[in-house]
Formats: structure tokens, C-alpha cells, sequence
């Protein structure tokens, strides 16, 4: 299910980062906080009164020295309009309406979205009365609110749950396998699904959700039933690259969510840039299964296999978790290797599901104990007693030790290494937890 967006827009310095980090500090409660939101405060699951959301603070946007204010508020309000299901409009209660205020509000009023203006530092909500000034807006009842302190976001979130539209459902059980095609704009993201779609493939229905959202094509390829989430919709719309960036990570967010298995496209000719690599490790961290598609294989003059061997370990170098994942080369633009990437999604969506006997997973564990004893503290040895796989997709075990704490971060991945050793699980990230005998952990 696709997760509805709220966006929070506002003049510079009227509270809409504190009301970001006020709603997610409430356990209002965060599901799953992206990777790069604590850096960057930019987006973030959250969920209130039962529906799950994604929360964007359009904060970062800041307001630079060489550019008048309504430029870049416009900027603001444009990326949230695009992108979001409802938009809380944050104002200063105590300074009244300002003219960037009057400014937005008329972008938002044509934009047909719902809004909720929200009067934020309005400490003493009881006597206050500066949110009445903001009713000539024209967006109907503003919402008293202290960001800081919290007053008030209660009310204004049981605001946002009510105009939230009922989130898209899709047959997911309809699929033999969900495949988000994940990158940044330009490196061949649409090319490739069009080439996939366009080779005498069947194609069940298309179906798109929100103007924000991916769109989700079904097709059939060799007797598999593939449920394709193509970021490709997004363009280079944004004017900047801050906004450019920021809107595929939002995109990319939305279809990692939904996906088995992701397909990281980056242009080759180019170069892998961080984004790419931080989109990546998005999807590593969510749990998914990830293939590295190297797109415009075709266009490097060198593509030897010495040339192919140094690109990947370039690449693993820069990224670490791409030390477990497989690399493909391929031409959306002829169709060289297209399929094939498909063919290791399906691969990795099999490895990641693989369930391992608890008998298999002690025999295990013990050689890897003999082979390397966990190191020792100064309060008596630290013991591995025996492990269990727990759960699939992505595959976690817990392990019990009499001293769970006390065992080293270093000597975990050694156990993941030595897991991957045993069963493979390629393209899969693998999550341990440690427990104490007694079942804490």
C-alpha cells in the first residue's frame, strides 16, 4: 500500500522544523525513520490515530542571500503542491499576516489540495486569538498551535488523518514478485521498463496512483507475474538540485516501501554518484533485496573484463554493503542484459526468503565460534549458547549469549560473514539480535 504524504510548508522561521521534530518526539509514533532524516530532517513514516503517513518538512529549503524570499517560498510551495495529499500551512500567530504569507496561500487555494493552516507560537492557547487573523486566507479554520511545546498538534493532527484520502490499494498477492525500479532521474529508469513492456511481453493492466506516487504496471515475463514500481515519472521539473534531489529521494522512499526487490540504476557514463549510493543504502537498510543495475554499459569505450573487474570493486570499495550484492551491466537503450537483471531480482527475492533449520544454524554458529572465540571482557567469558533464524525477507536470527552486551560489533559481522559463507543470501541484507538466555535481550 502506498503511503499518503503531508507536507509542511511555511515562510522561513515560522516553526515548521519544529513541528516536524514535535510530531515525530509525540511516538505520534515514527514507523521507520528513513535513513538521512536525522542528518538532513527531510522526511520521515509516522502515524497518528491509526494511518500511517509520510511526513516531509520542506525546512531545507533555505532562503539564500542572492534571492528574494517570494522566489524561493514559491519554490516551497510548488515542490509540496506536486508532490503531497494534504499540506499544513505554517504561520507566525504572533506576527499577523505577512505578504509571503497571502503569497502561498493563493498557490495552495488554486492547487485544489486540502490545507490546514496551522498558527504556530501560540503559547497560551486558551486566550489566544492571533489565529483568527489568518481566516483571511481563505483556507478555512486555522489551527491554534506551540510547536515548541507542543500545545495543540494533537488537534492539528487529528486535522491531517481526516483529510488524508484512503491510501491506494493494490493487489500485492496478484504478484509473483514486486520490483521497484529505484535511481536518480536520467540514468535510464524509464527506458528500461519500456524496453521490459516492449518486447512481446503481456501486459496485464497499468494502473497509477497519485500525481506523487510511483507508477505500478503488471505484466508477465516467462510465466512470472512481475508487479513493476517505476520511479521514472519524476523530471527534472525542479529548478534546483537541491529540489531535484530531495524529490527522487522522497519518490524513491514511497517504492522501496512497496518492493521485494529493488533495481539501483546508475548511468555508467556518468559515474555512480553519492545519491546513488545513498538511495542504495536505503533500500539496504529497509530490508530489501537489491541488484545493482550498471545502465549505459553500451557507451563506455572500455568495457573489457578488466575494465568490468575494476568498475565493481570500485564500487564495493565505496559502498560497503555492496559487497553483497550482485552487479549486472546492461543496455536499457538495445535491451542487452535487461532481462537478466529481472532474472537476479528473482534470485535475490529467493535468497532473501530462504528459512535455515535451527539444527543447520547451530552447526554453524558452533564452527564459527571454533574457528574465532568471541574476544573477552574483564568480567569472565562471553559465551554464544545457540541461535534460531526467526524470520525471512529480509532473514534475521537471534542468538542467545550469557552476555549479550559485552559482545563486539566487529565480532557480529563476523557471524554475518559467516552466515553469507553458509547459505549464500546474496543481494540480502541479514539482521542479528542478541538475547540473554533468559529471553532479554
Amino acid at each position: 500500500m502506498a503511503l499518503r504524504t503531508v507536507a509542511i510548508v511555511g515562510r522561513p522561521n515560522v516553526g515548521k522544523s519544529t513541528l516536524f521534530n514535535r510530531i515525530l518526539r509525540r511516538r505520534v509514533a515514527i514507523v521507520a525513520e528513513r535513513p538521512g532524516v536525522t542528518r538532513d530532517r527531510q522526511f520521515a513514516e509516522a502515524e497518528w490515530a491509526g494511518r500511517r503517513f509520510l511526513l516531509v518538512d520542506t525546512g531545507g529549503l533555505v532562503v539564500r542571500p542572492d534571492e528574494r524570499i517570494d522566489v524561493e517560498v514559491r519554490r516551497q510551495a510548488e515542490t509540496a503542491i506536486g508532490h503531497a495529499d494534504v499540506v499544513v500551512f505554517v504561520v507566525d500567530g504572533r506576527d499577523g499576516v505577512q505578504p509571503v504569507d497571502r503569497h502561498v496561500a493563493d498557490l495552495l487555494r488554486r492547487s485544489g489540495l486540502p490545507v490546514i493552516v496551522a498558527a504556530n507560537k501560540l503559547d497560551e492557547l486558551g486566550g489566544a486569538i492571533g489565529h483568527v487573523d489568518f481566516y483571511e486566507l481563505g483556507l478555512g479554520d486555522p489551527t491554534p498551535l506551540a510547536a515548541l511545546s507542543g500545545k495543540g498538534s494533537g488537534d492539528l493532527l487529528d486535522r491531517v488523518v481526516a483529510a488524508l484520502p484512503e491510501s491506494p490499494e493494490t493487489e500485492e498477492g496478484d504478484a509473483d514478485i514486486r520490483i521497484a525500479v529505484i535511481g536518480r532521474p536520467n540514468v535510464g529508469k524509464s527506458s528500461f521498463v519500456n524496453r521490459l513492456l516492449g518486447e512481446d511481453r503481456v501486459i496485464v493492466h497499468e494502473e497509477a496512483g497519485t500525481t506523487r506516487d510511483a507508477i505500478d504496471t503488471d505484466l508477465v515475463l516467462d510465466g512470472r507475474r512481475i508487479r513493476l514500481i517505476d520511479t521514472a515519472g519524476l523530471r527534472r521539473r525542479a529548478r534546483i538540485v537541491d529540489d531535484l534531489e530531495f524529490l527522487g529521494r522522497l519518490r524513491a522512499a514511497s517504492a522501496i516501501d512497496r518492493a521485494d526487490v529493488c533495481l539501483l540504476l546508475v548511468d555508467t557514463q556518468a559515474g555512480a554518484a553519492n545519491q546513488d549510493f545513498r538511495i542504495g543504502h536505503e533500500a539496504w537498510d529497509e530490508g530489501k533485496g537489491l541488484v545493482f543495475v550498471a545502465n549505459k554499459w553500451d557507451l563506455i569505450e572500455d568495457r573489457g573484463p578488466s575494465a568490468l573487474a575494476g568498475f565493481e570493486r570500485e564500487l564495493r570499495e565505496r559502498a560497503h554493503y555492496l559487497r553483497w550484492v550482485p552487479i549486472i551491466t546492461c543496455s536499457a537503450l538495445t535491451g542487452k542484459r535487461v532481462r537478466k537483471a529481472i532474472d537476479l531480482a528473482f534470485e535475490v527475492r529467493e535468497a532473501r526468503a530462504r528459512r535455515v533449520p535451527t539444527a543447520e544454524v547451530n552447526e554453524v554458529l558452533q564452527q564459527l565460534v571454533a574457528r574465532r572465540q568471541p574476544p573477552q571482557g574483564g568480567r569472565g567469558d562471553v559465551r554464544l549458547l545457540y541461535g534460531s533464524q526467526v524470520a525471512a525477507s529480509p532473514p534475521q536470527f537471534v542468538l542467545w549469549s550469557n552476555r549479550p552486551h559485552d559482545l563486539k560489533e566487529h565480532y557480529v559481522r563476523y557471524l554475518v560473514a559467516g552466515f553469507r559463507e553458509a547459505w549464500g543470501f546474496e543481494g540480502s541484507p541479514i539482521r542479528i539480535k542478541l538475547r540473554k538466555r533468559s529471553g532479554r535481550e
